[in-house]
This record gives C-alpha cells, sequence and structure tokens, in this order.
C-alpha cells in the first residue's frame, strides 16, 4: 500500500482538501503524497460525495489536470487558477512567504463561471488547520512524525471542522449549512463514534 511506503521513509506528506465554497463544508480530504495517482484517489473519493454538475477550482499543480477528467469526465466546468509570486527581498527570513503579484485564471474544460473562480476559501481552511493543529507546525514537539498520527489528527480536524465549529459568516457549522446535520455536535457526540 503506498501510504504505508511513505511513512516508512522520510518526506512531504501532503493533505489534500476538496471544500464546498458555500457552506464551506469539507466533502473530502486525503492525507498522502503530491503526485497524480494521490491526486486520482482524491478527486474520485470527490466525485463519489456529489452529485450533479460542479465547478471546480483548483491551483496550478499538473496533476489535477488528468484527475479532474478522470473523475468527472465532461460532467464538470473547471479552472486552474495559478498564483503568480515576485522575488523575494534580500532582507526577508528563512520562513518569510513570498508575495503574491498576481493569479492566472485558465479555463480547463466546460463553461466555469469567473466569479466563483477562487482558492481563497480552501486556502483559508487550510491556515485555520495549520493554526488550530499543531502538527502541521514545524521545529515543534508536536510535528507529526508518523503518517498514521498525521491522518488521524486531519480526520479529527475536519471532522470538528464540519460538525462542531460554528462558521462565523454562516453563523452555524458547515454541516448544518448543507443540510447534513440539525445541530452542532458536541466533542461528546464526536468521541463516541469512535466506539
Amino acid at each position: 500500500m503506498r501510504s504505508e511506503k511513505k511513512a516508512e521513509g522520510s518526506g512531504d506528506i501532503w493533505t489534500w482538501v476538496g471544500l464546498d465554497a458555500d457552506p464551506k463544508l469539507c466533502v473530502s480530504y486525503l492525507v498522502g503524497a503530491r503526485d497524480g495517482w494521490w491526486a486520482r484517489e482524491f478527486m474520485n473519493d470527490c466525485a463519489n460525495r456529489i452529485q450533479g454538475r460542479v465547478q471546480i477550482t483548483t491551483d496550478g499543480h499538473r496533476v489535477y489536470l488528468n484527475a479532474v477528467e478522470d473523475a468527472f469526465g465532461s460532467n464538470v466546468d473547471y479552472a486552474q487558477l495559478q498564483k503568480i509570486y515576485g522575488a523575494s527581498v534580500e532582507n526577508e527570513t528563512r520562513y518569510s512567504p513570498a508575495v503574491c503579484i498576481g493569479c492566472d485564471l485558465k479555463v480547463v474544460s466546460g463553461d466555469p463561471d469567473p466569479k466563483h473562480v477562487s482558492t481563497s476559501f480552501v486556502e483559508r481552511q487550510n491556515l485555520t488547520m495549520r493554526m488550530g493543529t499543531r502538527r502541521f507546525t514545524r521545529l515543534t514537539n508536536g510535528f507529526s512524525k508518523k503518517a498514521e498520527n498525521h491522518a488521524a489528527m486531519v480526520a479529527i480536524h475536519f471532522m470538528h471542522h464540519n460538525f462542531a465549529r460554528i462558521h462565523k459568516t454562516l453563523r452555524v457549522t458547515p454541516a448544518m449549512a448543507a443540510g447534513l446535520a440539525d445541530h452542532v455536535w458536541s466533542l461528546e457526540e464526536i468521541v463516541l463514534l469512535a466506539n
């Protein structure tokens, strides 16, 4: 199994996230490598959870091209949004982010509405995940050392995100906004699912 192979060695572990922009619901996530095999696994899982024609926006990572086509076929409006970053400034520190100076929008298939081509919602979700889950913070003792432990923490994060955390702009949880829950789940309810 590929996840076991990756977990045995050192290297990167990627968290793939599919987010519905309206209810802010995490439709799917996958912890694995950042290659075409994992992209197809992730996109196929997304496609199995969604009904009807959807609009998808990804970043410019090339592995998405085949993965989206394999999973959704022609039943998708798909655009890629590639950020363009400026050159680094001399006085920047080691972990300073590059400055985004623009974006390049590329229609890949279908007829995506340019007003809804955005990666902002998933980028904000990724920030929330990194800030609230110490497993993502390098140079700390909370940083994940085992892929299995990391994947378990990501699962807990998204369960809490979807069912227990009230989204500030929605004033309900994403699961409630999507019609999947009728109340804010307590931590006790989430823990009971493990039994």
